[in-house]
């Protein structure tokens, strides 16, 4: 291969179908997403402060049971997210890319600045790393669309658990039915997506059509790797901005 072409197959840009590709295998494989909605006029607060018109945003879990990349959520009926929706709220879904392992080569780009500019002892910032990878450098992406209540038969209902609960074993507990909690099956209906690939040097930023959203298939997405899937992965490093090294 020539070695300008390598160059180039390094420093080439995703395309929005393929970054679409990237996206729908992080729905696929991750658990948690964050649900964002605003609260309706003349909420409050436990203290009385008002809240209408207020945005929040909360953690919930998440499963991809359907093959049109509508993300499939178990709505608990007492839930904010869900309560503020039923009040008009719109709603936007948003995940990020979380690596199963770390980079096998890391360097933290805060000790790394602060040797380079300053000297001095990098041990005072030793501790715990909660985040070890370049979380910046990492995609994610938000979701806007609505929720819809997925109709139900004994057989879908069975397929939806099975599916929800090999995601989050611990949901058995307030499934549809039972005494812990009044909840429901619904679709995050994807009307528009909006991706960051990571720094926009290597990366695609910006709209995923939906058309191209919807039509990527399973096979397609199975058929990659994110970064971090496998051990040994290299990551972006201060590093690379001083000497022109990879690592």
């Amino acid at each position: 291969q020539n070695p300008d072409d390598a160059a180039d197959a390094l420093t080439r840009i995703p395309s929005s179908y393929e970054s679409a590709v990237m996206a729908r295998r992080i729905l696929a494989h991750t658990k948690l997403a964050e649900l964002s909605t605003v609260f309706p006029a003349g909420a409050h607060s436990a203290s009385g402060s008002d809240l209408s018109g207020m945005p929040i945003g909360l953690m919930d879990y998440v499963a991809d049971c359907e093959d049109e990349g509508n993300p499939t959520i178990l709505a608990i009926t007492i839930a904010t997210s869900f309560k503020n929706v039923r009040a008009g709220s719109n709603i936007s879904l948003s995940m990020h890319w979380v690596p199963p392992f770390p980079p096998a080569n890391r360097i933290s780009l805060l000790s790394s600045l602060k040797q380079k500019i300053f000297g001095g002892d990098q041990q005072i910032m030793d501790g715990p790393d909660t985040v070890p990878y370049s979380a910046a450098n990492l995609p994610r992406f938000s979701l806007m669309g609505y929720l819809e209540k997925i109709p139900v038969d004994p057989i879908t209902s069975l397929k939806l658990a099975g599916c929800f609960v090999k995601k989050h074993p611990d949901s058995k507990y307030w499934l549809p039915g039972s005494p812990v909690h009044e909840s429901e099956w619904v679709r995050f209906v994807v009307t528009s997506v909006y991706w960051i690939g990571g720094f926009g040097d290597r990366a695609y930023i910006g709209w995923i059509p939906l058309d191209e959203w919807q039509k990527v298939t399973r096979d397609e997405y199975e058929a990659i790797k994110l970064p971090g899937e496998e051990r040994g992965w290299k990551e972006w490093s201060v590093d690379s901005w001083f000497d022109g090294s990879d690592l």
